[in-house]
């Protein structure tokens, strides 16, 4: 039963705020603060983030103009443009890092049962990441190239949900490959990435972890065949092959056998060549495991588009960190709306309600779900849905 509050304090309910407090108790996030508190910071980044605002002298605008609405919708200390810019500069980003796999975890749980593409019963992740372009003037920290900063969103997607299950914010010249050393392979699951990531000495840590690998093979491989399959040409599949490395250095990083997967994808006519610690499934099921890596580029597409992380609300790296954590603290909490209203729309066309409805004094439930779908424009194209 709604009591007279508003959607965004609706939506706040679903976030569990004992946890909140833990992450804030932990790096002394409110020492010695008066007022503005860590609660306050969070909700007025979330609201930036529901409602698309551009910087921090619009986030002050909109928030005074509903002053009398904003202790019922948690926000409790004052609303500034400066006192706003100090807490990203100096509130720890951890809290707001802790407290977003706190919500990662409540949302895997709701879509562990989820349909997958393969039939699998063991998780499977995509492992990927993207680029954010900064100004090297303003952002000196974040080093890239010679004239451009940048950092680097590093992400384990679970490909059951589009959760993200591991995120880390590097510098933008931090190479992929080292974030294989800050995994901790989870015995049975699969892990697909690109060829970025190809380092044998690393992939064989997954295969002594107990974890399977997806990844493709570069021209230059160095190998001898030690066995072959028959296939079924009909299913796209040109070759399965049980291979042991034969490079100098090869061999003494990766001593195991791999088994060596050659595809043909017919839409796009290229031929792909697929590398697995993995002898038990079917040749089609591997190549169709790494189409399915392509979600995670989706991800990264639909958060710069409907999130607010390329345009930053603080210059330090503290600032950029805490920004990007509670984007994707609120693209969680939006999953585990979605999820646990059995609500059927897109998060693209749940999250553009919530944009002009924070303000609403309606039940959530039925703000969600009451609007004619006759009364909507398409979507165009090239517009990307998750949990669709």
């Amino acid at each position: 039963m709604n009591n007279g509050k508003t959607v965004f304090s609706q939506l706040s309910e679903f976030l569990p705020l004992h946890e909140f407090r833990k992450s804030v108790h932990r790096y002394r996030g409110d020492f010695k603060v008066l007022s503005f508190s860590c609660l306050d910071q969070f909700l007025c980044m979330a609201f930036a983030q529901l409602t698309f605002r551009e910087g921090l002298r619009d986030i002050e605008t909109c928030l005074r103009t509903v002053r009398p609405k904003l202790y019922h919708r948690g926000i409790r200390g004052g609303i500034s443009r400066n006192t706003l810019a100090h807490a990203n500069e100096n509130r720890d980003w951890r809290i707001y890092a802790d407290f977003a796999q706190v919500l990662i975890r409540i949302a895997r749980n709701l879509y562990a049962n989820d349909p997958f593409a393969v039939e699998l019963e063991q998780t499977v992740y995509a492992l990927d990441s993207t680029t954010i372009d900064l100004c090297l003037s303003l952002f000196p920290w974040a080093r890239f190239r010679k004239r451009k900063a940048a950092v680097k969103l590093h992400t384990l997607l679970d490909l059951r949900g589009n959760i993200p299950s591991f995120i880390k914010i590097t510098e933008g010249i931090r190479h992929d490959v080292h974030i294989l050393d800050e995994l901790l392979p989870e015995p049975g699951s699969y892990y697909v990435m690109d060829r970025g990531y190809l380092d044998f000495e690393r992939l064989h840590a997954f295969s002594l972890r107990l974890a399977f690998f997806v990844t493709r093979a570069k021209k230059n491989l160095r190998y001898r065949r030690v066995d072959s399959k028959p296939v079924d040409k009909t299913t796209g599949v040109r070759s399965d092959q049980t291979i042991a490395l034969t490079g100098v250095n090869t061999v003494e990083h990766y001593p195991d056998k791999l088994r060596r997967i050659r595809f043909f994808d017919v839409e796009n006519k290229k031929n792909l060549v697929f590398l697995t610690n993995d002898f038990s499934l079917p040749p089609e099921s591997i190549a169709l495991l790494y189409k399915q890596r392509w979600q995670v580029e989706l991800f990264f597409r639909w958060i710069k588009q409907h999130l607010r992380i390329k345009a930053s609300f603080g210059t330090s790296e503290n600032a950029v960190k805490t920004q990007v954590w509670i984007a994707i603290s609120v693209y969680v909490l939006v999953a585990i709306v979605k999820k646990r209203l059995h609500l059927g729309q897109s998060l693209y066309t749940i999250l553009q309600i919530l944009s002009i409805t924070v303000f609403e004094k309606e039940p959530l439930f039925q703000m969600l779900t009451s609007y004619e779908h006759s009364n909507l424009q398409p979507e165009p194209d090239n517009q990307l849905n998750l949990f669709t």
